[in-house]
């Protein structure tokens, strides 16, 4: 008996001392894994691949899809001319950019040849040809992936500038000043699986050149939305969502999620306590619409995440509720 306690013993040593070293190396291998996949790591990767390609003796030699199936995903955002709008451009999940100058009749891809195809929002100067892509679908599917940051284009999509925000990960939206070129919000979700500070409203007086953090909740609230006062663009209104998913759970809602609203043009904001609109856990993603003419009438689409009193009355009855 004793020689099975000492065995027993011995064993729990070995273990304990195995799973020690387990955790050990288990924090540089971690380490080494988000620097190696971090978003400097596949800007320069994405680099690094065009510059073979461009070397690559098939460089020139065109390929044609040819089946079984094309697509390109979700579509996340339409932008058309007001004046024209037989010219509008399409934004995938993940299928990159396209533009039509016929109402639809055919398309052409204008955001292949970038760091990533996967896109949250667009947003478009008619006037000069301008358009700006936010990447990273800010839906929340385990299909949802991440992107690189803000690109720009001053000649319809022909050709791109990376404008920056890579840790960003997923764009809400982006906002265009309307008389101030220069002026760009953009409201960024962030990780999708795991906390981080590079999430909120940033803002940009130089056309991206450079980028401040305006509004910032927590490292689990991301903006999903963001929409400017058609008659004043000094007045502008964020939403802001909580939530984290898991491979086994997704927490969509949470008291970081609200309203909040600046009236000196993004550069400082105050969360909007709203009579009427919900706080606390259950609120989960909002979507904000300001009326065109009337712009004290603003409207909020909330997915509720807040449960029903169980006791509530149920209805008996038989079958399927």
């Amino acid at each position: 008996m004793r020689n099975r306690i000492l065995l027993f013993s011995l064993l729990i040593c070995v273990s304990a001392s195995s799973a020690s070293a387990q955790r050990a190396n288990t924090i540089p291998v971690m380490d080494n894994l988000v620097e190696a996949t971090g978003p400097e790591a596949r800007r320069s990767a994405f680099e690094g691949r065009m510059s073979n390609f461009e070397s690559s003796p098939l460089a020139n030699v065109p390929a044609t899809n040819i089946g079984p199936a094309i697509m390109s995903g979700r579509v996340v955002d339409i932008d058309a001319h007001v004046a024209d709008p037989s010219h509008f451009m399409v934004a995938y999940a993940s299928g990159g950019l396209w533009v039509t100058w016929n109402n639809g009749q055919s398309f052409d891809p204008v955001f292949d040849h970038n760091g990533t195809m996967t896109i949250g929002d667009i947003a478009v100067d008619w006037e000069t040809g301008t358009v700006w892509v936010g990447t990273g679908e800010n839906n929340s599917s385990r299909s949802s992936y991440a992107g690189d940051g803000v690109y720009r284009s001053t000649d319809w999509g022909a050709t791109w500038t990376h404008m920056g925000l890579t840790d960003t990960q997923r764009t809400g939206r982006i906002v265009l000043h309307p008389d101030n070129p220069d002026i760009v919000w953009v409201a960024a979700a962030g990780a999708l699986y795991s906390p981080s500070e590079d999430r909120g409203v940033y803002m940009s007086t130089d056309a991206g050149a450079s980028w401040q953090k305006t509004l910032f909740v927590d490292e689990r609230t991301g903006a999903i939305d963001l929409v400017m006062d058609p008659t004043n663009p000094d007045i502008l209104y964020a939403a802001m969502w909580e939530r984290e998913r898991r491979a086994w759970n997704f927490s969509e809602s949470g008291p970081g999620s609200g309203i909040y609203k600046s009236i000196d043009g993004g550069r400082t904001w105050s969360r909007s306590d709203m009579n009427g609109f919900p706080r606390g856990e259950g609120v989960g993603r909002i979507g904000l619409a300001v009326h065109p003419t009337q712009p004290a009438i603003m409207y909020a689409a909330l997915d509720n995440q807040f449960r029903k009193d169980d006791n509530d009355e149920k209805e008996e009855g038989n079958g399927l509720t």
